[in-house]
């Protein structure tokens, strides 16, 4: 019995973000506190129990936004959205109203890269 109270507070110390708020009050409500853990958000809950165990509260891994190569320069994009946007009135003059949606897709896709190249 002694072995799985060890097991489960290990567990605890190493995965307390994935406890749900209720357990997570169960475990703080063993230690003795000045304050309500009842009024506590998860996050505080969670603070609360590593401050009290001594456990150090490792940074978050931050995710790095992924992006894409940009392969043409901003020139180049802005000469090839004015080519789009005469094929673009072409295809309006002769009615093809699909080619001229298409066109028009493409041309706002190569303006949000464009304003990308700029930021970059």
């Amino acid at each position: 019995m002694a072995e799985e109270t060890e097991k489960k507070e290990h567990h605890d110390e190493t995965h307390l973000e994935k406890l749900t708020i209720k357990e997570l009050r169960e475990i703080a409500m063993e230690i003795p506190h000045s304050t309500a853990v009842h009024d506590m958000k998860k996050e505080e809950v969670i603070a609360f129990i590593k401050e009290a165990r001594g456990i150090k509260d490792e940074a978050p891994i931050k995710k790095k936004k992924h992006i894409g190569k940009i392969k043409m320069t901003k020139a180049e994009l802005k000469a090839k959205i004015r080519e789009l946007k005469g094929l673009r009135l072409q295809a309006l003059e002769e009615k093809d109203s699909k080619k001229a949606i298409l066109l028009r897709y493409k041309v706002s896709r190569l303006k949000k890269l464009s304003r990308r190249v700029a930021a970059a």
